[in-house]
């Protein structure tokens, strides 16, 4: 009975992320915790998808970088089938870049994988307790994008972009050539080369070197904290 009532008591998470290794050092985090468990562990959105349905987990630990469908679009599917599953991000991305795609998408939280895995496990306790997970230099941020009504979505031309649009356009402003880009996120380079025109069209811009030129701006303008 002892056991049966232990297990009950902890909450249960799934690991998402494309990377083994990755996927079992954060395994390994859990191993001690006295209220969290791994029920299990997915390598692709597809994977997550099916797994959530089989195994209940109460919070799904995913990557933003997934083969095919990204961890954003992920993110809004489980919104969608599984309302009452959690989901936190972690990515090593710079949150800057995605905190507040994760939030509109449904998702409770993000963490860069930098962190630390003290800094994860308390990310996690904090989603399940039912608040958002951001640091403190993006939750004023955030706190006046959302309390706004959309009014800052504008301030952007990027901001129009789809996620997956968005994630094109990243990777064109730090030089990632289309072969490269289609590999890296297990897509035709026939469907990047059609993401690159509608990123183009929508930033109203003329041809493909003023697309790069753009893209490279706004990536260092990131970097740079400008």
């Amino acid at each position: 009975m002892t056991p049966r009532r232990k297990s009950a008591a902890k909450k249960r998470i799934l690991l998402v992320d494309d990377h083994p290794m990755m996927r079992e050092g954060l395994a390994q985090l859990f191993a001690n915790q006295p209220d969290l468990e791994v029920c299990g562990e997915a390598g692709d959105a597809n994977e997550a998808l099916e797994k959530i349905a089989s195994l209940k987990p109460d919070l799904v630990l995913t990557d933003i970088t997934l083969p095919g469908k990204n961890g954003l679009e992920l993110t809004k599917d489980i919104q969608a089938m599984h309302p009452g599953v959690l989901v936190l991000v972690i990515s090593m991305h710079d949150e800057a870049l995605y905190v507040e795609r994760v939030l509109r998408a449904g998702g409770r939280g993000y963490i860069m994988k930098q962190e630390g895995g003290k800094k994860i496990m308390e990310a996690i306790r904090q989603v399940l307790s039912g608040q958002i997970c951001v640091s403190e230099k993006m939750s004023a941020k955030i706190l006046e994008i959302f309390s706004g009504h959309g009014a800052n979505v504008a301030t952007s031309p990027v901001e129009k972009l789809t996620d997956r649009e968005f994630e094109v356009f990243r990777l064109i402003g730090q030089g990632i050539e289309t072969k490269q880009m289609a590999d890296r996120l297990h897509l035709s380079t026939k469907t990047i080369e059609v993401h690159r025109a509608n990123i183009k069209a929508k930033l109203k811009l003329t041809s493909m070197a003023e697309l790069i030129r753009y893209a490279v701006r706004w990536v260092e303008s990131q970097n740079t904290g400008g």
